[in-house]
Formats: C-alpha cells, structure tokens, sequence
C-alpha cells in the first residue's frame, strides 16, 4: 500500500516512488541533488539515473505521478534533440 493514502499504489517499488519524490523538490545549487541521491537513496548519482530514465518509460511511474513524469519527459527529449 501506498505511504500516501491520497496516492494510489501502482505497483511501484519503494526506492522507484523515492526517485520520483526526490525529482518533485528543488535544490538549490550544483551539487546538492548529487548529494541528497547519495545520502538519502544511498545510489551513486550514475545508478540514480539510470532509475530515473527507466521510470520515465514506465506506464507505473505515470500512473504514480504524471504532472513529474510528463515534465521530466519533455525535459528529455528536449537534451535529445539538442544532440
């Protein structure tokens, strides 16, 4: 079950709903995000993302929240085309 009774449980591992919530906040310089992903996920920044971009394509991290998804998708495929 959700930790959220608002949100529904989509079948999202805990770490996948973690990585989700920790794209929801802001920081406030370089490295700060980098550090946060160490101490409070316990991921190196490289694995992190890894997650993330995978989350990205899952239809359980839309469901979970998709204002964070659709944003970080469209963030994506911007760098992308920017190659």
């Amino acid at each position: 079950m959700s930790e959220d009774p608002r949100e529904p449980d989509v079948g999202l591992a805990e770490r996948e709903r973690a990585v989700l919530a920790l794209e929801r906040r802001g920081f406030s310089g370089p490295g700060v995000k980098e550090r946060v992903i160490r101490e409070e996920l316990g991921l190196a920044p490289v694995r992190y993302y890894q997650l993330l971009n995978a989350l990205l394509d899952d239809p359980r991290a839309l469901a979970h929240d998709p204002v964070t998804v659709n944003r970080l998708r469209r963030l994506r495929e911007k760098h992308r085309g920017e190659r």
